[in-house]
């Protein structure tokens, strides 16, 4: 798990090395064991390494094969590089380190572009050929691992995150109107290739992008997600038992890999929900020694507790595990919500990224891998809104999706933007067309596939991401090993929805957790204050709507603002996150991140 960047000059001049040390500030703390560049006339690379696999110098980045002319920088795991690497030492492939990185220079000799299909794990990587004299950019099928780029007529620069492509100055930061209605539509999700910023785009999951030294480009899907029901007798399971066994099958097979590849400890963050525990279960049976497992909590509100202490306590019992609790009050958090905003790459509203940014401080310092239940509800059916979208009967598919999950109407948006942000409604015109795209038998599988091959990319995956990267930490998320989701996505929906959701998880949970984790209500990464907004919460996104800067920029209308200010808690989306908070979050970023960035 590592940091990346890199430029390629599309104008014959060499790659620019100062600009690649701006940008490979930012990422140090993503990779803090070792940091290294490379160039080759017009290409530039820089890297900042987390040594997970393959601890030793040999596997430090940018890694050069110079009989091959070959460099690649990689960021992510790669589960099954023991199988490939095997398999390119019997193509006649010898190696000089013993983890994946290498490996993945090796696949590329040996297959080209078909090689990202062959890698089965979670990554964001480029290779420089300079046989071909050629950049290679790809992502994996979740967009687990961030790739983000900028371009003008003389470069193409790319990087794990947004600060560092700022850091290298030449990024045009004007607000991209389309984005922003993704933003507030969506609880910040921004569909790639977008970003909320019209000069920074990121490279589209499941996706690769081949630059030429002379600026052709070529673009391509590797892989699509299959969500129809199998035809009988194809060899898929039948029935219902059949279904969760294989669910369980890959299930035990995706939590193994995580726990195997690593020259590490492994953890877990367990939140007292059926995801994390189960997982702990799994890794116990699997044989796991002197497991550690991390929960944290906040300061409870009249509405809502800050914890889930009462359900993490009992599964770190059953398994003795070596557990650590946290339990963090609201002046701590708003103390340290600045850092956190500073670790985001793109706008973050879900509440639990300062948890996730605060936990992940005090589990770095035990460990440096965790595994992490991040997609389960997404893959397995476990929101509220599902069930209600799935019995819905009124309009089209977009229709029914904008009921019970869009933040804001259309005109609600409107109402809340300058007129320059108005237009069209751009983010329901996109979930019409990617809901009719093929390969989805019902409403609620299509529903399910854009949730995790897109809304989740950017909502709770680039958290965890971004947050546990900030403290150099590696997080695995087992519930989007991709062989698990193709299982699930070709399950029948109704099964999954079952018994308020994630049926198949709870059958394979019945007698390996307590039944009280089992059948307890959906339960969030709790953080109240940022929620039900009061206090001292409420002055700070005050100030930050009425300071000089927000009135400034202009996005926003003062009479929106002044409705929000005046009665807060009065003021949620459907899915009860707080508007305030969201056009408050938007701001400070903005002052923080893209204010003080060079021009």
């Amino acid at each position: 798990m590592c940091g990346i960047c890199g430029e390629l000059r599309l104008d014959g001049a060499p790659a620019d090395l100062t600009a690649i040390g701006r940008m490979l500030g930012p990422l140090v703390r993503r990779g803090p064991d070792h940091g290294g560049s490379y160039s080759d006339g017009p290409l530039g690379f820089g890297h900042r390494r987390l040594s997970i696999i393959d601890l030793s110098v040999r596997a430090n980045q940018p890694m050069v094969d110079q009989g091959l002319g070959l460099a690649l920088v990689f960021n992510g795991s790669i589960y099954n590089y023991p199988e490939l690497r095997r398999e390119l030492i019997g193509l006649g492939y010898q190696f000089f380190s013993d983890g994946d990185t290498e490996v993945m220079l090796k696949a590329w000799h040996a297959w080209g572009e078909d090689c990202v299909a062959r890698l089965h794990g979670m990554f964001a990587f480029a290779i420089w050929d300079a046989n071909r004299k050629c950049l290679f950019l790809a992502r994996d099928r979740f967009g687990i691992k961030p790739l983000y780029w900028t371009e003008d007529a003389k470069r193409v620069r790319f990087a794990s995150n947004t600060q560092s492509l700022l850091a290298g100055g030449g990024v045009d930061t004007s607000i991209d109107p389309v984005a922003l209605h993704n933003l507030f539509t969506l609880h910040a999700v921004v569909p790639a290739p977008r970003t909320v910023l019209t000069g920074i785009r990121k490279l589209k999951p499941a996706h690769w992008l081949r630059i030429d030294a002379d600026g052709r480009r070529s673009e391509r899907a590797y892989w699509q997600l299959d969500a129809t029901r199998p035809a009988p007798g194809s060899g898929w399971p039948e029935s219902d038992a059949e279904w969760v066994e294989l669910i369980q099958e890959r299930l035990q097979r995706a939590v193994q890999k995580r726990l195997e590849i690593a020259d590490v400890p492994v953890g877990v963050l367990l939140s007292g929900g059926l995801d994390s525990s189960l997982l702990v279960a799994l890794l116990a049976e699997q044989g796991a020694r002197d497991l550690h497992t991390f929960s944290v909590g906040f300061e409870d509100t009249p509405e809502e507790a800050g914890s889930e202490f009462e359900y993490s306590d009992p599964v770190a019992e059953r398994y003795e595990t070596r557990h650590h609790r946290f339990r963090v009050p609201n002046a701590q958090v708003l103390r340290r919500l600045p850092e956190a905003v500073d670790a985001m790459a793109e706008p973050m509203f879900g509440q639990d990224a300062v948890a996730f940014y605060l936990l992940a401080e005090q589990v770095s310092r035990d460990i440096k891998v965790v595994q992490s239940g991040q997609g389960a509800d997404e893959v397995f059916g476990g929101y509220f809104w599902y069930p209600r979208i799935a019995a819905d009967t009124e309009g089209g598919p977009a229709d029914k999706l904008r009921r019970h999950y869009f933040d804001r109407d259309h005109d609600e948006y409107l109402a809340m933007v300058a007129d320059r942000y108005g237009g069209p409604d751009h983010t329901g015109a996109w979930a019409a067309e990617r809901l009719a795209e093929p390969l989805a038998d019902e409403v609620i599988d299509a529903v399910l596939r854009l949730d995790v091959t897109t809304f989740i990319v950017d909502d709770p995956v680039k958290r965890v991401d971004n947050m546990t990267m900030a403290w150099g930490l590696e997080a695995r998320v087992p519930f989007l090993d991709h062989q698990l989701v193709e299982a699930a996505a070709r399950c029948p929906p109704a099964l999954k929805l079952r018994d308020q959701g994630k049926w198949p998880l709870k059958a394979i949970a019945r007698g390996r957790l307590p039944d009280a984790v089992i059948d307890r209500p959906k339960g969030y990464f709790p953080m109240p204050a940022l929620k039900y907004v009061r206090g001292e919460f409420l002055d700070f996104m005050r100030d930050i709507l009425d300071s000089t800067a927000c009135r400034q920029r202009g996005i926003y209308r003062r009479e929106y603002v002044d409705t929000l200010l005046a009665a807060p808690d009065q003021h949620h989306t459907r899915i009860q996150g707080s508007k305030l908070w969201h056009l408050a979050l938007l701001e400070y970023w903005l002052q923080r991140q893209v204010d003080a960035a060079p021009g």
